[in-house]
């Protein structure tokens, strides 16, 4: 190991993919995937850091021709609205532009019609007058009556010409959209239901669109952990949409006016990268499997490291990556780093092997540093991780009577 005095000395990299620990092979396969725009299927433990290399192939996926995304109405078919594409950033221009032109439409014509109203108003009296006969006035009441009762009918609403904004993407980065355990509305994308269907005061239908992950991940990365949580069905679309590179939206809840909107296809040309245990292999849709394994990679991140040098210059590496991800807590002395150290070789249980399970020691460098924290210590030291230790363990080990007592004093 490297030496140093506290892990304020020691560099974090900037790029995600760089902070990847103890998954080599993994990672040389992000990049490569990434470039080539490949899906990914990663297994493994929990904490072993699928999820950074997910965010990390978000970051390195180029940025081509980043698009927004709206939905206009459909004259014709108003409950089939179209879908149009525009450079990332043009999509609000496009939106205000029509917003002014459909205020502006509505003002003109509210103007004609009471220009209208005043002219049957001048006109009936004047007849009224001069032929001192009182029919010409109540037919010029029933004629302003009548022109008023059309105005609701001839003012539509403003918003029913205005396009909605379905996806605004970046301009400068690939999008990075977490799935997991969306339900298949808010993966899928959805028609939100309308109460008011009729009489003038209905939402328009493209108004009611909401787009789904798949179309918010459209030229980024779509990262979905816990597969098994993910059903047949839903899968099922998921594999259609990554074919056809579009999928378009319709209502998903029974009963909802929603199902009457049907959209034209949505772009949705993400990469997925999806992730789980071993066990949701079997509750993998085979012919998304086969996708994946066809136009991608499979992965398997590793539970346990070697214990080398190297390695323990990781794990001093993943304690300053901590702090500084945290940003509430101190750095760790050297004798600290060593406690971690101790600690993963402890919690692998395997000769020669670090655990490469991150995110719990990381939760164990959390509390140790909130425990110097509280003592005002500067750094984080051996005693801090040793108290962390009694401090995170889990609730199943707490409830045995051999379980270590903390200290009352803290």
């Amino acid at each position: 190991m490297h030496p140093f005095v506290e892990t304020s000395e020691i560099r974090v990299p900037d790029a995600l993919i760089d902070q990847v620990l103890g998954q080599h092979e993994a990672r040389d396969i992000i990049r490569q995937a990434a470039m080539q725009r490949r899906h990914v299927l990663l297994i493994g433990v929990p904490g072993t850091g699928k999820s950074l290399l997910g965010q990390a192939m978000a970051e390195l996926t180029k940025v081509e021709q980043p698009e927004d995304i709206l939905v206009f109405p459909n004259p014709e078919a108003p409950h089939q609205p179209s879908v149009r594409r525009v450079l990332a950033g043009h999509g609000q221009a496009q939106k205000a532009a029509h917003q002014t032109r459909a205020y502006r439409a509505n003002e003109s014509l509210r103007m004609l019609i009471w220009v209208v109203v005043v002219a049957i108003v001048l006109v009936s009296v004047y007849f009224a007058v001069r032929d001192q006969a009182l029919t010409y006035l109540i037919g010029g009441g029933i004629g302003v009556a009548l022109v008023l009762w059309l105005r609701r009918y001839m003012l539509a609403s403003p918003t029913v010409s205005i396009p909605k904004l379905l996806v605004q993407h970046p301009a400068e980065h690939a999008p990075f959209v977490d799935a997991t355990g969306l339900h298949a509305g808010a993966l899928l994308g959805d028609v939100r239901h309308d109460p008011y269907q009729s009489g003038g005061v209905e939402t328009p239908p493209h108004h009611l669109v909401e787009a789904g992950a798949i179309h918010r991940a459209h030229g980024g990365v779509l990262y979905i952990d816990e597969v098994s949580l993910l059903g047949l069905d839903a899968q099922h679309h998921l594999l259609t949409a990554m074919q056809e590179r579009q999928f378009a939206i319709t209502g998903r809840s029974p009963g909802s006016s929603g199902t009457m909107v049907h959209t034209s296809p949505v772009p949705c040309d993400f990469t997925l990268v999806l992730a789980g245990n071993i066990e949701d292999l079997e509750h993998l849709h085979p012919a998304l499997r086969s996708r994946i394994r066809g136009y991608g990679y499979e992965i398997y991140t590793h539970e346990s490291m070697a214990d080398t040098e190297e390695n323990q210059w990781l794990m001093a590496r993943l304690v300053a990556q901590e702090v500084r991800r945290d940003g509430k807590i101190p750095h760790s002395s050297a004798a600290g780093v060593q406690a971690v150290v101790e600690a993963a070789r402890q919690r692998c249980g395997q000769p020669g092997k670090l655990s490469c399970r991150f995110r719990e020691l990381g939760g164990l460098i959390r509390i140790a540093g909130d425990i110097a924290i509280r003592e005002g210590a500067q750094l984080i030291t051996a005693a801090h991780v040793q108290r962390a230790l009694t401090w995170s363990l889990p609730i199943e080990e707490q409830m045995l009577p051999t379980a270590p007592q903390r200290d009352e004093n803290l």
